[in-house]
């Protein structure tokens, strides 16, 4: 069995929500709501938050959680994650988003399948059904997969673009990507070392660096979406779902 670590990366600095991670969720913090999710995945012999920020930092080991303190430059998640793991032996690094409460356990370890599986995968992630109201939502990202399962694109706008303009018929249905990423942990520190390229740069998503780098992208389907607390609207929304409240 492959030794596989599940990072979450905690920034403080959200622009729409500054410091989200320790928003009060359900009577705890965001980060201890999503450690709590996480910690039941089978998959992981260890978890940890990784921050930029003492406060958060505090609070995990508070709440009995394991955190490491990473520089505020890190560009991104994945930065973060490179930073945090580059002295701690593993197989596979899981990244865990801090900002979904509600993640099933079992998406975490669906996601870690495929490697143990496929030898030479080196990256994976997570996407669901699209939902209708998000075809045209540039923060709803797509992905279009080949036959083998793999990423193909992913795009802020609607891909592949229905031609005929009857979405009923059309065969081939974009998925909602959900970001959630699993990578061999050579591989993501050599990926946090490659400049970013064109088609990053265009649409800003960084797992396009790796398709323009000639990596697969293996992609997991799972059956629903997840609710990502971006805004004090999302956190209520969050709020009313713990409560038993009408989402």
């Amino acid at each position: 069995m492959p030794n596989i670590i599940g990072i979450i990366p905690a920034r403080w600095g959200s622009t729409r929500l500054p410091g989200k991670p320790l928003a009060r969720l359900g009577g705890r913090s965001l980060i201890e709501q999503v450690w709590r999710r996480a910690c039941k995945a089978r998959s992981l012999s260890r978890l940890l938050v990784a921050t930029d920020d003492p406060r958060i930092l505090k609070a995990v080991r508070e709440f009995g959680g394991e955190a490491v303190m990473t520089p505020r430059t890190c560009a991104s998640g994945t930065d973060r994650l490179a930073k945090a793991v580059a002295h701690i032996p593993c197989d596979i690094v899981v990244n865990i988003q801090g900002d979904e409460p509600f993640i099933p356990p079992a998406y975490i370890d669906k996601l870690a399948e495929p490697f143990e599986q496929e030898a030479g995968l080196q990256m994976a992630t997570l996407a669901a059904p699209l939902p209708a109201g998000d075809r045209q939502n540039p923060n709803a990202v797509k992905v279009v997969c080949g036959r083998d399962g793999s990423a193909l694109y992913f795009s802020r706008a609607l891909i592949p673009y229905p031609r005929s303009g009857k979405r009923a018929k059309q065969p081939a249905k974009p998925m909602l990507h959900l970001g959630l990423y699993a990578f061999r942990r050579d591989f993501l520190l050599r990926f946090a070392g490659l400049a970013r390229t064109p088609l990053e740069k265009t649409e800003e998503l960084e797992q396009l660096r790796a398709l323009e780098n000639g990596v697969k992208i293996h992609v997991v389907r799972v059956a629903k979406p997840l609710l990502s607390i971006d805004t004090p609207q999302d956190l209520r929304r969050a709020e009313r779902i713990i409560s038993g409240g009408k989402k």
